[in-house]
């Protein structure tokens, strides 16, 4: 073969494989994905940010994880509101505030962008679905830990932040699982407003008053429980203590006996697999978009996706870690 015929032959498969390439590619430069959230350095919400790189490193396309690094639904709404103006593919959101962000979502989806909630929901909106944990399965898991442990009778403080909507379900959840031990009171319900000073403060408060009528503390959510277990450990007291999510202080606290047992939630799960869905409705659009899909028989989206959870306490919390440490090499 002649160089010439040789070179001829070798821009033609050059083209052919750009040809090829582009035709594979469906995503488009100006292409970009964002999961808001709140109190975003969390190691929590850390996980979440993880898990939508991940996603977007596989597909190639543009991702963005923002939102206040404090608990502030008014400035999540505010950062809701700017990332509209840049027109995005689509939209994952944790809502601190349900009914403060539901105008916002559904100005969204009029505008024809896709929005899913992940981990805490806004069901009132016009979101297209609910990626997460069944928070209420979570609260009767948790409260189903409290009865064993407090042998059916005993005081329970709850530690919450009662406008999520995930936290109400939780709530419930703890209220049914705790109905069928009548001895058990749930004596009070502190709301933390996202805040660990505040829960350190209301649990020391707590146990400097109070300390013999309460037999238990449960955290509906991250942030919680660390502290509760700080003041117990100062305060040499044994508590029942049953913790949300997998905060690496949580694990030392089981570790060390003071928090009894933690509900692991999956939110590396909820933001890869939410950027992939929202990819495939960018792509693949559904019309139109504020159809009530969760009452369409022949919906082409589910209305929930339950991530699970895991019980994790002293029997299996060092294997937890060892899973953990290897997934993250």
């Amino acid at each position: 073969m002649s160089l010439s015929v040789r070179l001829r032959f070798l821009a033609l498969y050059a083209m052919a494989l750009l040809l090829v390439s582009c035709r594979e590619s469906q995503h488009s430069v100006d292409e970009k994905y964002y999961l808001i959230a709140t109190n975003i350095k969390l190691p929590y919400w850390e996980a979440a940010g993880a898990g939508l790189m991940r996603a977007a490193s596989q597909m190639q396309v543009k991702a963005q994880f923002v939102g206040p690094d404090t608990y502030d639904a008014k400035a999540q709404q505010a950062e809701f509101q700017k990332v509209l103006a840049q027109k995005p593919a689509g939209i994952l959101i944790s809502p601190a505030d349900p009914e403060l962000m539901q105008p916002e979502i559904d100005r969204a989806i009029g505008l024809g962008i896709p929005v899913i909630t992940i981990d805490s929901d806004a069901r009132s909106s016009k979101r297209l679905l609910f990626i997460g944990t069944d928070n209420y399965k979570a609260g009767q898991i948790g409260g189903e830990v409290l009865a064993k442990r407090l042998q059916g009778k005993g005081n329970v403080i709850l530690l919450s932040m009662p406008e999520q909507a995930n936290l109400r379900d939780r709530l419930r959840g703890y209220q049914d699982a705790l109905a069928a031990h009548p001895q058990i009171k749930i004596v009070d319900v502190l709301d933390i407003r996202g805040n660990p000073g505040t829960a350190f403060d209301k649990t020391m408060e707590i146990m400097e008053k109070r300390a013999a009528k309460v037999d238990a503390f449960a955290c509906l959510e991250a942030v919680a429980c660390p502290e509760v277990a700080e003041v117990l450990d100062r305060k040499k007291a044994d508590k029942v203590v049953v913790a949300m999510d997998v905060d690496p202080l949580t694990l030392q606290w089981i570790q060390k006996g003071r928090i009894t047992a933690t509900i692991g939630q999956k939110p590396y799960t909820m933001a890869y697999f939410g950027l992939k869905m929202l990819d495939d409705l960018h792509h693949h659009k559904i019309a139109p978009l504020d159809t009530n899909w969760a009452k369409d028989p022949f919906s082409p989206i589910p209305t929930l996706v339950d991530t699970g959870a895991t019980l994790i306490d002293k029997s299996n919390v060092e294997a937890f870690l060892h899973d953990l440490a290897t997934v993250k090499q």
